[in-house]
């Protein structure tokens, strides 16, 4: 199995935290919920890599936004994909949440109760990584 290091980042606003649904042109996972997420690139740090997909799909920058928590790396086994997933979870405080701008890379968002997790057909491991920051 091929080990894979990708971010997972929470946004958080007055108790609730953000999940995107994956559009149908992403390579893995389409149409499961998940967190603003992405593989980590070579020479990046997992938090410089969280802050780069806030930017790229929610349109957040570092200014935008308060890191909560990084919580430890959870591996998540994906034997139809043959993967090791490595997540590096990530909690952050967005104080303006209508500035959010999803790109293609999603369908469409929710604000939602965090246990309320557990309600979706989500990316392997979501609930687990939550855990991790919450």
């Amino acid at each position: 199995m091929k080990e894979t290091h990708v971010v997972t980042c929470f946004l958080e606003n007055k108790d609730k935290i953000l999940l995107l649904c994956r559009s149908g042109q992403v390579g893995s996972y389409t149409q499961r919920w998940a967190g603003v997420s992405g593989y980590i690139e070579p020479g990046c740090s997992p938090l410089e890599q969280a802050l780069q997909e806030l930017s790229e799909e929610a349109r957040l920058n570092k200014d935008d936004v308060k890191l909560l928590k990084e919580g430890l790396p959870l591996e998540v086994i994906d034997e139809t994909l043959d993967k090791i997933w490595v997540v590096h979870p990530f909690r952050f405080q967005v104080d303006t949440p209508k500035k959010i701008q999803i790109d293609w890379e999603h369908s469409e968002c929710r604000w939602i109760e965090p246990e309320e997790i557990k309600n979706y057909s989500t990316v392997p491991g979501l609930y687990s990584a939550w855990e991790r920051v919450k």
